[in-house]
């Protein structure tokens, strides 16, 4: 099979088109053969398209080397994350210059040891332990991934899982750190996720159902056979995700059941594992909450959106729980999202005027929030594993400082910085700026753009842009560092991102005004940031480059359509462009699971023509599209490979003089490569096609 210049390959007698109807509209997919897997030709088409791929850019090859050299050069190849006490160890992970995945460790702790050890050296420490050295358990897999890294609070026996292609199934192992040896106990076929009994006795774990939904959580004795396991836990409603963990105290297992719209906490002591999960609170429809032990106060916390858009937190006893007793009150535009509780103190993690905060609460004394000196950045709580501690660690990042590790001092308030991430080859922030712009939607709305670009950027719309946009699931995209971005913005290019609805970035409404029958609202505020960046003198449209993945990918795939003439290329990674058609079909992965956001389209006929108006596939039209790079993965189960595949097909079908391509990874899955020279060498694949097309490659 052969892919060429202006024409795709005529499908042959057995690939005939799919005729679906609903609600008595009749569609044609004349490309749904792509989505089998196991076709011969499926594989065939996607290898032809890489090989054409490969083609069409051969003359980016020396500049796609020099990208990711770049990236290698500005990197610290060998080097150790902060360590972070708990109980009698450090724990840490570290790189080696070489070798794709992290090697994760730990360290004894000297009696009153409060600051970590010293990492200036930038390899192994004295006495350390390899808890997991992921290259050695990868081999010569070409994808290797990790699912849970679970150490018992006995700090006796590790809980790993690993998956080695891609399709996020993982077999889970118990390494006994005592004494180096794996245990029998080996469980496949698992999902993310797990949580140890207090004494170790008892593991918890998760599977999936055929629609790929986590909904049964399991209880697993060491040494006992797998089939001897009981279900501890089963949601049947199929709009709803299981998920586990422990308490920071450690004193409760917790079952998280949610859908996109309602959850409910479940509780085991972690004491005694084999009773049975008890509600905190029985499930409401629309009220969302979640659950953390304070155990200074013998209560449950309770961060809960009833009657409270933006969310509250208030409280409800241990023992017997009930009424929830306020302790924080909703405050419009104040959105809360989460709490951690410690032996002296209470830390609020927050988003407000499209930043994230930080507020500390003292057991003995007033509230405040922690205070940060740039006008953009991210900030959060960083691995924080001790309950009983006087310092909280720190996560900071903006678009100019890379991420940077600080331990919090709550008594005299002071911020020490334990590590920022090196930068080599001479970086100097002061050598580049930070903008927060606003374009205005055409209802009104004031969108917030953040972006970066070299001090002296000329503003007369010479300079190329990457917008880059997510705009779903109430996900927001704060500012963050990237070392590879240094390489586009050192050659002139504008970073920007919009920071549309259908995020979370400006409050529970900001996403509500994004989702099912407002869905649109991502898009039109997308195009507005765009426009508003060229119209500002940033750039223009001739010079703009759309990138978003997953549901970012049905952003930039549904702007293409709507506004092709105000961009000049598109990146699509792991689009979601077929999206009624996969929303169509319950059996599908995921899919009931996602009604909740993007409404029903199989019952709802107001449904079905609105998600048929905007979605990609559905709208590819005769026009003069951008350039479009679409890249998809052939072991995703969260957006099926031939997602990408068929919108490239009848974007070239009925566009043949357009410049589409496709690049699939045939051992990959939803994020793509997974060790850090490959992810550097896709990065620089990206960021060479962007610099070529937009004429800034020198």
């Amino acid at each position: 099979m052969t892919v060429t210049d202006d024409v795709l390959s005529p499908p042959s007698a057995k690939r005939l088109p799919h005729i679906r109807t609903h609600h008595g509209d009749e569609v044609v997919d004349e490309y749904a053969w792509l989505a089998d897997k196991d076709d011969p030709d499926t594989i065939a088409y996607l290898t032809a398209e890489n090989d054409w791929t490969d083609a069409r850019t051969e003359h980016q090859s020396a500049l796609r080397e020099t990208l990711f050299n770049e990236i290698k050069r500005r990197t610290k190849e060998t080097d150790l994350s902060v360590p972070a006490r708990k109980g009698g160890f450090w724990y840490y992970s570290r790189t080696v210059e070489g070798q794709q995945y992290a090697i994760h460790c730990r360290l004894v702790a000297e009696p009153g040891q409060v600051a970590p050890p010293s990492i200036d050296a930038g390899g192994p420490l004295a006495g350390e332990e390899i808890l997991l050295d992921g290259n050695a358990l990868a081999g010569d897999s070409p994808f290797f991934s990790v699912g849970t890294f679970d150490v018992s609070p006995d700090g006796n026996l590790l809980a790993y899982s690993v998956d080695l292609t891609g399709d996020e199934r993982f077999t889970l192992r118990v390494k006994d750190l005592r004494t180096g040896e794996l245990l029998d106990d080996e469980l496949t076929e698992v999902f993310y996720g797990s949580a140890w009994s207090k004494d170790g006795s008892v593991l918890f774990y998760q599977t999936v159902d055929d629609a790929w939904r986590p909904h049964r959580v399991w209880r697993h004795v060491l040494g006992t056979p797998r089939d001897a396991d009981e279900i501890a836990f089963e949601e049947p409603d199929e709009r709803f995700w299981v998920g586990i963990g422990l308490t920071r105290s450690e004193e409760y297992l917790l079952i998280d059941v949610h859908s996109k719209t309602t959850s409910e906490v479940y509780v085991v002591p972690a004491a005694t594992p084999l009773d049975p999960p008890r509600s905190v609170a029985p499930r409401r429809q629309g009220v969302e909450y979640g659950v953390e032990h304070d155990p200074a106060g013998d209560r449950f916390l309770i961060m809960h959106n009833d009657g409270a858009e933006d969310f509250a937190l208030a409280w409800t006893p241990v023992d017997a729980p009930g009424a929830w007793q306020p302790l924080i009150p909703h405050v419009r535009g104040v959105r809360l999202l989460d709490v951690d509780a410690f032996a002296s103190h209470l830390v609020v993690s927050l988003r407000q005027d499209g930043l994230t905060g930080l507020r500390v609460i003292p057991t003995d004394g007033d509230a405040y929030e922690i205070t940060f000196p740039e006008p953009i950045y991210t900030v959060g709580l960083d691995a924080n594993p001790e309950f009983d501690t006087a310092t909280i660690r720190l996560h900071y990042a903006s678009l100019v400082s890379p991420d940077s590790i600080y331990d919090y001092d709550l008594r005299t308030r002071d911020m020490v910085l334990r590590k920022q991430r090196p930068v080599l080859g001479g970086y100097d922030a002061a050598q580049y700026e930070q903008h927060r712009e606003w374009a205005v939607a055409p209802d009104g709305t004031r969108v917030p753009i953040s972006l970066i670009c070299r001090v002296g950027t000329p503003r007369d719309g010479s300079a190329p842009a990457v917008l880059y946009g997510y705009g779903s699931y109430e996900a927001s995209m704060d500012p963050w560092f990237s070392i590879a971005r240094l390489s586009l913005v050192d050659r002139g290019v504008i970073f920007a991102v919009a920071h549309v609805r259908g995020g979370g970035e400006l409050g529970r409404h900001w996403y509500d005004d994004g989702k099912l029958l407002h869905k649109k609202n991502t898009f039109t505020d997308f195009i507005a940031c765009a426009r508003h960046l060229a119209a500002s003198g940033w750039t223009a449209p001739e010079r703009i480059v759309a990138r978003g993945g997953s549901a970012g990918g049905l952003l930039v795939g549904a702007v293409a359509n709507m506004a092709p003439d105000a961009f000049a290329g598109v990146v699509a990674q792991v689009p979601f462009v077929d999206a009624l058609t996969t929303i169509l079909d319950p059996s599908l992965p995921l899919t009931v699971t996602e009604w909740e956001e993007w409404g029903n389209p199989l019952d709802d006929p107001d449904v079905y023509a609105y998600m048929k108006s905007y979605t990609p596939y559905e709208n590819v039209a005769e026009a003069r599209y951008p350039a479009i790079l679409a890249m998809g993965s052939l072991n995703d189960t969260r957006v099926l490979f031939h997602e990408p595949a068929k919108w490239v097909a009848r974007l070239r079908a009925v566009n043949p003089d357009g410049n589409f391509l496709l690049k699939t990874e045939m051992g990959a899955g939803h994020g793509g490569p997974s060790g850090r020279y490959d992810a550097w060498r896709e990065e620089a694949f990206i960021n060479a096609w962007t610099l070529d097309l937009v004429g800034n490659a020198d």
